[in-house]
């Protein structure tokens, strides 16, 4: 039996634990002779601390997110192609990293998260472990936290992120332009979608966890005239739920928290179009699905970082200044309704798809426990 270590970090849900679960999934149903420990190591080493430490950060999100977004650009986004050394980081983490390394004593170890990836690239150069190291990235830019001169393969999201390892001296074999890993129910669209001649549209709107704020504010911006049929993603957001659901709007439905992955496949495809935050699993889910996704607001730090490279990728329709128009369903339906900017989004899509590896990431991380199996085998 081989093991797979994975290694996110925090234990809120978050694209981090998405993408392991999404990965072992299909790891377990597709191969055998495989075990999985999956560790977060803030609560490995400091316990009940976790989940004091993660309502601080979502508190900072959300309440200063200026700072928030000052202090992660100005710590490990500015100058990201620079080696960085994290020494603060390394007196509280590495001893517990080495200390998982020497129980779990796993046969490969994935990192979906910069922090342990930086710890595990420094116990490397080090020489404490020889064990294979793959990063799977969940955004799209590779920031300077994330471990990669000693890391073994890097499965990234798009073209760009490869070409900036490139640049940082990593070679083109190491790294595998894989997407970002889904959950196998999210079923892969394979063409894209036509303009729809019916008058009415199906959007769906996503982030409600976030709160009445943001997402409020856009639903009394739209002025439904029943063009669009308005679909609400409320996740666990009681408030948010009920609010709506008490306005009795015949063209705004909202829905409850979705577990389930069968039926947010089904609303992808019901949907002529989404509006979203740029998160790395939700944007991916979309592209995956080849649904048009207009992006509405941002969260500080990656998420912004994440939206101007969606722009650059030419994937995604800003909604940079949605708050200043006058008629915000209308901007949505010229906006969807152009068959230049259908084309040129198809367009874009195409090429981002075009540059996936042949085979997906749970078909690259079992090819690479075989072989260094292997090569285990022959010394």
């Amino acid at each position: 039996m081989k093991k797979v270590l994975f290694l996110p970090f925090l234990q809120i849900p978050s694209g981090h634990h998405q993408v392991v679960d999404a990965l072992r999934e299909d790891l377990e149903v597709n191969y055998s002779g495989l075990v999985f420990d999956k560790i977060d190591v803030l609560h490995y080493g400091y316990g009940k601390l976790e989940s004091l430490i993660s309502g601080i950060y979502l508190k900072w999100i959300h309440h200063f997110p200026s700072t928030y977004s000052w202090l992660y650009k100005s710590s490990v986004y500015s100058g990201a192609s620079i080696n960085k050394n994290y020494k603060l980081y390394e007196l509280l983490f590495i001893h517990f990293i080495k200390k998982i390394l020497l129980e779990t004593k796993p046969d490969i170890v994935v990192c979906s998260h910069a922090l342990p990836s930086y710890m595990l690239n420094q116990l490397k150069k080090r020489g404490f472990t020889s064990v294979p190291i793959v990063n799977v990235y969940t955004d799209f830019f590779v920031h300077s936290f994330w471990g990669t001169n000693y890391i073994d393969y890097h499965f990234v999201s798009n073209r760009n992120m490869k070409n900036d390892l490139i640049t940082r001296g990593i070679t083109e074999n190491q790294i595998y332009v894989t997407g970002i890993p889904l959950h196998r129910k999210i079923l892969q669209q394979t063409h894209s979608r036509s303009i729809p001649s019916k008058p009415q549209l199906q959007c769906t709107i996503m982030g409600g966890s976030l709160g009445v704020g943001v997402i409020d504010r856009l639903i009394n911006k739209l002025k439904p005239t029943g063009q669009i049929i308005y679909h609400i993603l409320c996740g666990k957001n009681t408030k948010l739920y009920n609010q709506l659901k008490n306005q009795s709007c015949k063209y705004i439905h909202p829905l409850p928290y979705i577990s389930s992955r069968e039926e947010m496949d089904t609303i992808y495809c019901q949907s002529d179009f989404i509006i979203t935050k740029p998160g790395g699993v939700t944007v991916s889910e979309c592209l995956q699905k080849r649904v048009p996704i207009f992006v509405y607001h941002a969260l500080p730090g990656q998420e912004e970082i994440n939206l101007n490279e969606l722009n650059k990728l030419g994937v995604v329709f800003p909604l940079t200044d949605w708050e200043l128009y006058e008629d915000l369903e209308q901007h949505l339906l010229s906006t969807y309704r152009s068959e230049k900017n259908l084309e040129q989004y198809h367009s874009s899509l195409e090429q981002y798809h075009g540059d996936f590896h042949h085979e997906p990431a749970a078909v690259i991380l079992d090819r690479i426990i075989q072989e260094t199996e292997r090569k285990r085998n022959a010394q």
